[in-house]
């Protein structure tokens, strides 16, 4: 999607379609729709149709407006922005990728946006916009025979004020960060047979030729002469080879300290193995790499944006598969860091892989680590579809990331990691289990990955109620969600300013 930016009165752009956002300044059951521009002509154009109960400015809502008096497009687009009073860069995010929504069944492949104002500045909203418009123009049914090509080509965004250089940058980073979001997503997308370990390397490959990172892909040998046990054993019941990918983005003159270290679970499809999960849902289980694909989509982000710190990604990519030389229930894998674990549920294996690339993130010099997997049904019991749960071995690390998040925009909660939980997954035959049964399971989970940083601060981000969108949302497709890309990219340029001496 090509992306325009204008400066100037919205009014007067010529397009065949005009959106602006509209948003609800009322009190409860009282609905006072506003449109969220100083243009006197927009203002004039939608007076009419404000003044009924047609347009409330509900989240997500639409009204068009056909030769609307005043203004130089053909059509007036109204977009709800939801309440007033809590409008910010997340639901102008949603206007944006519902006006493009809106659009992508009709005949019409571009519109122009009326960039509101909002607290933080008219960059923010740019960006914001651009990010908005291309997660809203992504579809998952790419196989589909009679697929139309209903993709949105171009969007022209007006702004009103702000300095142009820093507009003109804003429109740029927010291509990259939307379109690094939709990497992610057309890789959680692929379905198992076309996204095998191996291809999710040369998808891997391909883009870090494309931004110029250093790509590092080994297969099974090179497992197991890293002595990676809790990986391979999930890795040696599939037939399909796997693969440990390795990113690194060192930009010229980047601090010696800190290393971010990036570990993606990367389950290309998860039968669970011997503990088999029921048939029902099971063709879901293509997602289970959406960790491993995040942390792609996010390197791909960084490596364009240019923070100056050092990351290092680690993607563990396997299927977990039955066969006659798939591990077992009762089994004893020792991992990379010399721990010895009993294999209560083979259908726990994203917990053995991360495992593994934890510790080997950590021997390749990272200071502050960062996990995302689709790890437990039991963040979905505890958190629904709203939030992915996020663990943290240290605080000041967690604050950090909590400052990330607001710029992000996703919506995260923080879980416990008391001590109680380490009881539950203690082993008698060995050091621990990897699982700690029914209660609490995303918190013994997280307990047995933090058994493997030590001491090294670490975040551990539980994506699988996230990284799923189960419903079409008016501004997102059902499907992939690319949830955490956004996160992980601010928490690189935050840690990269606070190693270079910058607010």
């Amino acid at each position: 999607m090509n992306t325009k930016l204008v400066q100037g009165s919205a009014a007067q752009v010529a397009t065949e379609i005009l959106a602006v956002v509209v948003v609800d300044a009322g009190e409860k059951d009282k609905p006072n729709a506003q449109v969220l521009s100083s243009d006197q002509a927009i203002q004039a154009a939608a007076k009419e149709l404000l003044a009924g109960a047609e347009v409330t400015g509900k989240l997500g809502e639409t009204t068009l407006l056909h030769r609307p008096q005043g203004l130089a497009a053909k059509r007036l687009l109204l977009v709800g922005g939801g309440k007033a009073k809590s409008f910010s860069t997340v639901e102008l995010r949603k206007a944006v990728g519902t006006a493009v929504r809106f659009l992508k069944p009709k005949s019409l492949r571009s519109l122009a946006f009326a960039v509101p104002e909002i607290a933080t500045g008219p960059a923010d909203a740019v960006r914001a916009s651009v990010e908005g418009a291309f997660v809203g123009n992504f579809d998952p049914d790419v196989y589909k025979s009679d697929r139309k090509d209903q993709r949105v080509e171009e969007i022209t965004l007006v702004a009103a004020s702000g300095d142009k250089s820093a507009l003109e940058t804003a429109v740029s980073e927010g291509r990259i960060i939307g379109e690094s979001q939709n990497f992610t997503r057309t890789l959680v997308n692929e379905p198992g047979n076309r996204m095998t370990p191996t291809m999710l390397a040369e998808r891997a490959q391909k883009m870090a030729q494309e931004v110029g990172l250093k790509c590092e892909v080994y297969g099974a040998e090179k497992i197991k002469a890293l002595k990676m046990g809790a990986f391979w054993s999930v890795a040696q019941g599939s037939d399909e080879p796997p693969a440990l990918i390795v990113l690194t983005y060192e930009p010229q003159g980047a601090p010696a300290k800190p290393v971010l270290g990036l570990v993606g679970k990367g389950i290309t499809f998860d039968s669970g193995g011997i503990s088999i999960k029921p048939s029902d849902g099971m063709e879901k289980m293509k997602y289970d790499m959406a960790g491993g694909a995040t942390m792609l989509g996010a390197m791909r982000a960084i490596a364009l944006l240019k923070p100056k710190v050092k990351v290092i990604s680690i993607v563990l990519a396997t299927e977990n598969m039955p066969s006659g030389k798939a591990q077992k229930p009762g089994d004893v894998q020792i991992a990379m860091s010399g721990k010895s674990i009993e294999i209560i549920n083979t259908d726990a294996e994203g917990r053995l892989v991360l495992a593994d690339g934890l510790h080997y993130a950590r021997q390749l010099g990272a200071t502050h680590l960062v996990d995302a997997a689709t790890l437990t049904g039991a963040i979905v019991v505890a958190l629904g579809y709203a939030n992915a749960g996020v663990f943290a071995n240290d605080d000041a690390w967690y604050e950090q990331f909590q400052q990330a998040l607001k710029r992000s925009g996703e919506k995260m909660w923080r879980m416990p990691l008391d001590a109680e939980y380490l009881d539950m997954i203690r082993s008698n035959i060995a050091d621990i289990m990897n699982t700690g049964g029914r209660w609490g399971g995303a918190s013994t989970a997280a307990m047995f990955l933090k058994e493997f940083v030590e001491d090294t601060p670490w975040l551990h981000l539980d994506i699988a109620g996230t990284a799923w969108m189960e419903d079409n949302k008016s501004w997102i497709a059902k499907g992939p969600s690319g949830i955490a890309v956004r996160s992980l990219i601010e928490l690189a340029r935050q840690v990269a300013d606070g190693a270079n001496g910058k607010k």
